[in-house]
């Protein structure tokens, strides 16, 4: 006996109670992840698993990171409705389009001209406007837009890099992966003060490295 298909409203449904059930409960965040489809954001083998909280391989040898993790490190973000943000690794284009309901701009850098490029054409289909998508080794951040409120970099490196530190305003906050594998990895926060830097540890986490340079398709 074939199962009915499951509607929209249910689906939506079953996403939001899988992130609250994983500690996403800031109400703006699950407001913005309720408005961005994260399926036009997978293509090929693995579209139909889009709805579900996993990770999933993207071009290039990247991949997807789980929406709950996205809503994590949204969250712990801390994004307002005025603040300028610079995303490291664009990947898919989902954590942005994510960001771009939050803040008030969003610049995001990926080392794949291929990345960026499909990202764009989601980004203009959706009409995100306030997306700004470069081709660029992240690890230097975008020092012509500094200084940023707010830098999250979804590739994971041993420190949180000098010249991105150097990027962020004092009062703003940075949310990365740091470790030296891709079996240890932890999300930290960094918060930018007048002292100096604080550091918060939020979980353990598993991200692709940062690596300098561009890709082969860049």
């Amino acid at each position: 006996m074939n199962e009915e298909p499951i509607s929209e409203a249910e689906r939506k449904m079953q996403f939001l109670y899988a992130l609250r059930s994983k500690g996403v409960t800031d109400a703006r965040v699950l407001t913005a992840m309720e408005a961005v489809d994260r399926g036009p954001f997978i293509r090929g083998l693995f579209a139909s698993r889009a709805y579900e909280d996993m990770p999933l391989p993207i071009a290039c040898g990247q991949t997807i990171s789980q929406p709950s993790v996205v809503g994590l490190m949204s969250q712990a973000l801390q994004v307002s409705s005025r603040d300028k943000v610079l995303e490291i690794g664009t990947g898919s284009g989902y954590q942005a389009a994510i960001l771009s309901k939050l803040a008030r701009r969003v610049y995001t850098i990926d080392r794949h001209r291929r990345l960026v490029q499909e990202a764009r054409g989601v980004f203009e289909a959706m009409d995100l406007t306030n997306i700004t998508a470069i081709t660029a080794d992240g690890s230097f951040g975008l020092a012509e837009q500094a200084p940023f409120d707010r830098i999250i970099v979804t590739a994971a490196a041993e420190d949180p890099p000098g010249p991105l530190l150097a990027q962020l305003k004092v009062g703003g906050i940075m949310v990365l992966p740091v470790g030296q594998s891709d079996t240890v990895q932890h999300l930290i926060r960094v918060r930018k003060t007048a002292e100096g830097l604080e550091y918060d540890e939020l979980r353990a986490v598993r991200f692709v490295p940062l690596l300098e340079g561009l890709g082969k398709d860049g």
